[in-house]
């Protein structure tokens, strides 16, 4: 890494530690939400579907303003949080609970999408041998929609290591501690003679995205051959 300057590799080091956590630990809640959507129908399930959909059609910075708002030093879960020593606002936690917000919904569109592939019959025979729901998914859903998981979490990745205006709205652009690589493209185009450093981040930042659709791809197509599509 000779070939970036410090600040340049701490910004990536940091979108990469912000684009990890992001995605595992919003994983479960994503797998969760997904299989809900797919397989159960209740009052108010457009509205859930709306509101976890709802950071792909507001603007980022919308979004980064809401999260500011409620997890601020004087919103109310921020505040209840600080007394337990828990910070998110102008901190990496921060960027990582704004790049997981903005990503999870391509995450669960993904294992929705795969979890409405798979025939609930399988699942139905399963639980007719005597298998609990959490068995019957564990041992029979899961292995099923794994590649669809899988694409689900890339693709989160390869948001949240995009993301910007929730972020920079939220954390701030912080060197070292919030300033992510698209925060960090941003501070070098407003100097003079920055431009060759932000070309760098983005020629990283075009690999990832660009890793993460192939990758997503590869198993999308996994997934329509084990269900029989073509």
């Amino acid at each position: 890494m000779e070939w970036l300057s410090a600040q340049e590799w701490q910004a990536v080091a940091l979108s990469l530690r912000v684009a990890f956590w992001a995605t595992l630990l919003s994983l479960p809640a994503g797998v969760w939400v997904a299989f809900i959507l797919a397989r159960r129908d209740f009052p108010g399930k457009q509205l859930l579907n709306g509101l976890v959909m709802l950071p792909l059609i507001l603007p980022p910075v919308v979004t980064g303003y809401l999260l500011l708002l409620t997890f601020g030093p004087q919103g109310p879960a921020g505040s209840a949080l600080a007394k337990a020593g828990i910070s998110f606002a102008f901190n990496w936690a921060g960027a990582a609970l704004a790049a997981a917000v903005m990503a999870f919904p391509l995450m669960v569109r993904a294992i929705r999408l795969s979890l409405e592939a798979v025939d609930p019959k399988l699942e139905e025979a399963a639980g007719t041998l005597g298998a609990s729901r959490v068995w019957v998914f564990l041992t029979v859903t899961l292995p099923l929609i794994l590649p669809g998981v899988l694409a689900g979490a890339i693709l989160a990745f390869a948001k949240a290591m995009g993301e910007f205006g929730a972020t920079i709205t939220f954390v701030s652009n912080i060197p070292g501690q919030t300033q992510t690589v698209p925060s960090a493209i941003y501070a070098f185009l407003q100097v003079p003679g920055g431009e060759n450093q932000a070309l760098r981040l983005v020629l990283i930042s075009v690999a990832v995205a660009m890793g993460a659709l192939l990758i997503s791809e590869i198993l999308a197509r996994r997934i329509a051959r084990r269900t029989g599509g073509t």
